[in-house]
């Protein structure tokens, strides 16, 4: 395990490679931005509007797939009142056991702004069925929805003939997840090949005994749907080069988003900004420490630290205090929504950490063998 020498990106996440300086694919793209012509860019982007737009200002001539949170709020905005475009808003609505009131809130707070917005609502049992299998077989309950969550909005593309998709950031550029690069900075076309998409599309599911014809809201299409479809989704955050967590967040905040109230202490969540329509995340960004060392903490001091608002060594103690916090009252409502005991979940989540970087101790206690900031070896 290494970390990058400009933040604090262990070299443990999924699809990512540093140079051979030792520099992570996020702060090597950030240490670029300097040099950017933004005018260049945004001209690029016009070009992609007068080629894949819809025409006609009585016309959705795009779509934005949003869950009312800082980053589709900020995009449904810009995206009307910089572009002068006309968005149709997609959002896959969660159930309600799993659905926060804010989240409710701040979708109702985007209708407010203005803003048509399609709900698309999986049957809730299969969902929580899917959910309950994506635990037991990947310890990763986000898998199912994930897949629907990516899928609803190519799916409604192709259905309402509208080729232009604004996705937020690339996380190929700006996270790290290469396999997800596209021909250029913009083109998200590539992110069927993310870690969560590309793990075998929906045969895991189908090899449980579910039925294809109830898993299409779960079936992201395939190439030819989207060269058929002339379908292009493009990064919005290449475009803006003051995207961020904390940008975002202050953008959406002062046009109506509701924030996280709980303390980081139960959520790891810093400034109560991420996954404001549900809570569970907080489960899997916990599990997701304890498989690669790192957390939610984590993507917030790195952002901090490329922006110069903290050094290392101050983002060390503040992933050392907060990274893989989740609170009990989390993990007990999604045990009893799949409905499995909290002891299953903790020996799920025993049998999957990576026990190179995590032990347990005498008392069941997980504990990390290496030091924020410097590895195993220090």
């Amino acid at each position: 395990m290494k970390y990058c020498i400009s933040c604090l990106q262990p070299n443990t996440r999924p699809n990512s490679s540093f140079t051979n300086d030792g520099v992570c694919p996020a702060c090597n793209y950030f240490s670029k931005l300097k040099n950017v012509d933004w005018q260049e860019r945004f001209d690029i982007l016009l070009d992609l509007i007068d080629k894949y737009s819809i025409k006609g200002s009585n016309k959705h001539n795009c779509i934005i797939g949003v869950s009312g949170g800082k980053d589709s709020t900020r995009q449904a905005l810009w995206i009307r009142d910089k572009l002068k475009l006309n968005p149709l808003l997609v959002c896959i609505s969660y159930p309600p056991e799993q659905i926060t009131e804010r989240g409710v809130d701040n979708l109702s707070n985007l209708i407010e702004l203005g803003f048509d917005v399609r709900t698309i609502a999986p049957a809730p049992e299969t969902w929580r069925k899917l959910m309950s299998l994506s635990f037991s077989k990947f310890t990763n309950w986000c898998k199912s929805t994930e897949l629907a969550l990516f899928s609803a909005v190519p799916r409604l593309a192709i259905q309402y003939e509208i080729p232009l998709i604004f996705w937020g950031e690339n996380p190929g550029l700006q996270l790290g997840d290469l396999k997800t690069l596209g021909k250029t900075g913009y083109d998200g076309n590539n992110l069927r090949f993310m870690n969560t998409l590309s793990g075998g599309g929906i045969e895991w599911i189908k090899d449980e005994g579910f039925e294809e014809r109830i898993l299409l809201p779960y079936l992201y299409p395939d190439i030819d749907e989207f060269e058929n479809a002339n379908l292009q989704i493009v990064y919005l955050g290449w475009f803006l080069g003051d995207w961020s967590l904390v940008n975002n967040g202050l953008y959406s905040s002062l046009n109506g988003l509701e924030l996280r109230s709980d303390v980081p202490e139960n959520s790891g969540d810093l400034y109560g900004l991420t996954s404001l329509d549900e809570d569970w995340v907080t489960l899997n960004q916990m599990i997701k420490y304890y498989k690669f060392g790192f957390g939610r903490a984590t993507d917030y001091v790195n952002e901090e630290i490329r922006a110069k608002r903290i050094n290392r060594k101050q983002g060390i103690e503040i992933i050392e205090k907060y990274d893989g916090c989740c609170g009990e009252d989390y993990i007990k409502s999604f045990c009893e929504y799949i409905e499995i005991s909290e002891n299953y979940f903790w020996d799920k989540v025993h049998n999957n950490m990576n026990k190179k970087l995590f032990t347990i101790d005498k008392n069941g206690k997980i504990k990390k063998k290496f030091k924020v900031g410097f590895g195993l070896k220090y």
